[in-house]
């Protein structure tokens, strides 16, 4: 039952962190809270202030947050704000982070006070591990598709000037014609060959927008580029030298990929307790995870929050040696998004070599 609440948590965080990124795009942050598209409250002088919600902007030392509730604040950071981890264990210490860990789509607790400008200048910021995951992975997949969407927008605003620039020839070819006597015949008919091409023009900027418009809608379909399968031995979550050497090879091949990201499930067979089983999927994940952002520098932002499935979704039969050797698995995938490239996807496997 648990489990199930995490899982149902960690989707609203997901839907809740790419809501806030799409709105902050389509809404930026300047430097004066008057003159910024969302309109934020603003906090008495002095007055202490505690809300929970999620970072729409960031700058350099404020930050656009929305509550739960759709009010949207300005926070002030300085060097004084402390920002920490909302643990849920009472017997270790809370980490700290760093300011530039605050980014968009993060679900965070803010405590402060007003001041003269209007905003809350925070005194504490928190939040979990798993909402800095969350926050981090929908920011890598929005990202490059806020930079198709501004490129296309670029293109078809040229091709509406371009268009413009047509109408105008022609009106001037019209007022030519008009005013001249002998030559009406022959302007006549350089306007006519002008309007043609401008509906020429006009029905390839038409082709263009629909092209694009039909890109950018497959911005966040992905295709799998590489899937590969890493076996473990019983009751480990060891990577052998062999499994390694598989995933330096998948790490070489994402960073040649444009738009891409890195998805990791984990898995066990049927031996042993039900509850241990996920527990020892989940740390097969998170060990393939850990090695590649340390040993390949892959952004934590490319890698998709790991999760441990445990004994569910068997590869092969559980009532066999070979089969539950199958299932002590990690799937490790480079999904790249459609809109950016096509790739075919190939499937491996690693095994262990004990």
């Amino acid at each position: 039952m648990q489990l199930v609440k995490s899982s149902q948590s960690l989707s609203t965080l997901l839907a809740a962190a790419a809501l806030a990124v799409s709105v902050s795009a389509q809404q930026p942050v300047t430097q004066s809270a008057q003159s910024q598209s969302v309109s934020a409250v603003t906090v008495p002088v002095g007055q202490k202030q505690k809300l929970s919600g999620v970072i729409l902007e960031r700058e350099a030392d404020s930050l656009l947050v929305r509550d739960y509730k759709g009010t949207t604040y300005q926070v002030s950071v300085s060097g004084s704000t402390k920002i920490k981890e909302r643990k849920s264990n009472p017997f270790r210490g809370a980490k700290s982070y760093e300011a530039a860990d605050l980014s968009r789509g993060l679900a965070v607790e803010i405590e402060g006070r007003g001041n003269d400008a209007g905003a809350l200048v925070a005194e504490e910021i928190k939040f979990t591990q798993t909402e800095l995951r969350v926050a981090n992975s929908v920011v890598s997949v929005v990202t490059p598709v806020e930079g198709r969407v501004r490129s296309a927008e670029t293109r078809l605003t040229q091709s509406e000037e371009n268009a413009k620039r047509l109408s105008g020839q022609i009106d001037e070819l019209a007022a030519v014609a008009n005013t001249a006597n002998g030559g009406a015949r022959a302007a006549q008919e350089t306007a006519d060959k002008a309007m043609a091409a401008a509906n020429s023009a006009n029905e390839r900027i038409t082709a263009t927008g629909e092209s694009l418009n039909n890109r950018i809608s497959s911005l966040d379909e992905y295709d799998a580029a590489k899937t590969i399968n890493i076996t473990f031995k019983v009751g480990s979550a060891k990577l052998s030298e062999e499994a390694k050497a598989a995933l330096d090879e998948i790490a070489a091949q994402a960073k040649n990929e444009k738009g891409y990201v890195i998805q990791v499930a984990g898995f066990a067979s049927a031996d042993g307790n039900e509850t241990l089983n996920r527990r020892l999927s989940q740390q097969r994940a998170e060990a393939v995870m850990s090695y590649l952002i340390e040993n390949h520098e892959i952004s934590q932002r490319r890698v998709v929050t790991p999760l441990g499935f445990g004994e569910a979704r068997p590869a092969a039969d559980n009532t066999t040696r070979e089969g539950r050797a199958q299932n002590r698995r990690v799937e490790v995938a480079i999904l790249v998004s459609k809109g950016l490239t096509t790739t075919n996807g190939t499937v491996s496997s690693v095994n262990p070599q004990q």
